[in-house]
């Protein structure tokens, strides 16, 4: 069976490139499906029309996210209390919205040099899917989730992170995939002569020999002695968390695991560990644990709720015990389960769906570190560590990074090893240790360059210590964020363009 046999079903083969392209992702990491899945998608967009590219590139998207992230279901049906056909009904339509990206890329990259399908192939459509990537990470305050990029980590292409970031990969990705098909299509074009074979072969290898030279270079350097931290995962069940029953028994195990980990440097609690207002909580819990931390030496950092002095406001935040008292504020909401947008609107929504804790503020952007272990440490909650361009706004000053999560929400799916691995390429990117301290797991120590050096089980009470160093020194995605790679890819099709206009005058 040819591979122009199978491009004679587009809409087919579009859909179950998608679905099979989140094999690519943790728990599974096939990290070479996402090559082949974009080379079977390029195939089909290299004979479309640009109407016919954005069905095909909608439907991909369709299949992608329709299976990568069908865990959101979970939280609306069991934690929004709407029931099973409903939930799924909401994910769907969530699905089919962020799949019109990938139709917008299919119809921008079959939209330009048509009369240049080389340069359409390896310019057009790799600069574009990463670059409407991007566009997704930040439009409508963002859904970045399975960035094609995310799927290399632990293979050389890894190297490209921190230069030009997680999106950087993902252009990388495209690319091996236009060279794959440019590669086969000479092949069957011109089965005479293997020199334009022979230049697509050694491009796919010098870029993995590139961004393999890449991968041994270290960006940073340690900046003073390994601290020891300790993870706290208390795998509260998300159905109980918020019950007023359960506050005592939950504190009791919380403050009991602390106890036994005072030889640490550091210890960690998952976001909102503490289920109720900090204000409420302070005189008969965090002061007495702040003075037990202070006598131990060691520094507690812990999730809570906090509610403003001057209003009604309240904040998902993570607030320092220890040698000193601080607070840091989550300044990236979820919109639907931490805020609602066009509030005055769809206020009824949220008293629909029943989702507790759902009316928070967003702290302030300029307060991205807290001082913990002697170090500043450059601080996210949940959700925020997806957005690479926020976690490198507390560099240089951070000497490490934590995440503090709860993906209990999502129960035993796809979630959390896909929210794991976008911590993972956080640390790659920044060159820094990343803590990641979770409810119901995954917590993690993962390492400078996106390594995992200690690892908790899921759905398991345990702790989780290990030793990181503090580290300085900025990589160059630290300095220029996600600009670097926009700005290469809009001269690189401002180029690409300019050529192509240029040859078809001449033709």
């Amino acid at each position: 069976m040819s591979f122009s046999y199978l491009l004679q079903f587009p809409k087919s083969i579009a859909f179950f490139a998608g679905a099979t392209a989140v094999l690519a992702f943790a728990p599974f990491a096939l990290s070479p499906i996402a090559i082949l899945c974009l080379t079977l998608l390029f195939g089909l967009w290299q004979s479309a029309t640009p109407r016919q590219a954005f069905k095909q590139g909608w439907l991909f998207g369709l299949g992608f996210m329709g299976l990568g992230i069908s865990w959101l279901h979970i939280s609306i049906d069991q934690f929004g209390g709407v029931g099973l056909p409903l939930a799924m009904i909401i994910t769907l339509l969530f699905v089919a919205i962020i799949a019109l990206f990938f139709g917008l890329t299919g119809w921008l990259g079959a939209s330009f040099c048509r009369q240049n399908r080389t340069l359409q192939l390896l310019a057009i459509f790799p600069a574009t899917w990463a670059l409407i990537e991007w566009v997704r990470g930040w439009f409508l305050t963002g859904f970045p989730w399975l960035s094609m990029g995310y799927s290399q980590l632990d293979t050389p292409l890894q190297g490209v992170a921190p230069i030009l970031g997680v999106f950087g990969i993902s252009w990388v990705v495209a690319l091996l995939a236009a060279l794959i098909l440019w590669t086969i299509t000479q092949c069957s074009s011109q089965p005479k002569t293997l020199l334009k074979p022979a230049l697509g072969i050694s491009s796919i290898i010098v870029i993995y020999a590139v961004s393999g030279f890449l991968d041994k270079h270290h960006w940073t350097q340690p900046a003073g002695a390994p601290i020891k931290a300790t993870l706290i995962q208390g795998n509260i069940p998300q159905e109980l968390k918020w019950n007023p029953d359960q506050f005592g028994p939950t504190m009791r195990l919380y403050t009991g695991l602390t106890r036994a980990n005072w030889e640490s440097d550091l210890v960690i609690w998952p976001e909102t560990a503490i289920p109720a207002f900090y204000h409420r909580v302070k005189e008969d819990l965090l002061d007495p644990l702040e003075a037990d931390a202070r006598s131990h030496n060691t520094d507690l950092l812990v999730g809570i709720a906090a509610k403003s002095s001057e209003d009604s406001s309240y904040f998902n935040a993570m607030v320092t015990l220890g040698k000193e008292q601080d607070l840091y504020k989550k300044r990236h909401l979820v919109p639907f389960g931490e805020f609602l947008p066009l509030k005055w609107l769809l206020h009824p929504l949220i008293d629909f769906l029943r989702i507790p804790m759902s009316d928070f503020s967003a702290g302030d952007n300029n307060k991205t570190v807290l001082n913990l272990a002697g170090y500043p440490a450059g601080i996210s909650i949940c959700y925020e560590d997806a957005f690479g361009e926020e976690v490198i706004q507390a560099l240089p000053e951070a000497a490490f990074l934590i995440n503090a999560s709860n993906d209990a929400w999502f129960g035993d799916s796809l979630a959390p090893h896909q929210h794991l691995e976008i911590a993972r390429m956080r640390a790659l990117e920044t060159g820094r240790y990343l803590l990641r301290a979770t409810n119901t797991g995954i917590s993690a120590i993962i390492g400078t360059k996106g390594e995992i050096q200690g690892l908790s089980a899921a759905f398991k009470r345990t702790t989780l210590t290990g030793k990181i160093t503090p580290m300085r020194g900025m990589t160059p995605y630290a300095v220029i964020g996600n600009g670097g790679i926009v700005a290469t890819l809009l001269i690189l099709l401002m180029i690409t363009l300019f050529i192509s206009n240029t040859i078809k005058k001449k033709g």
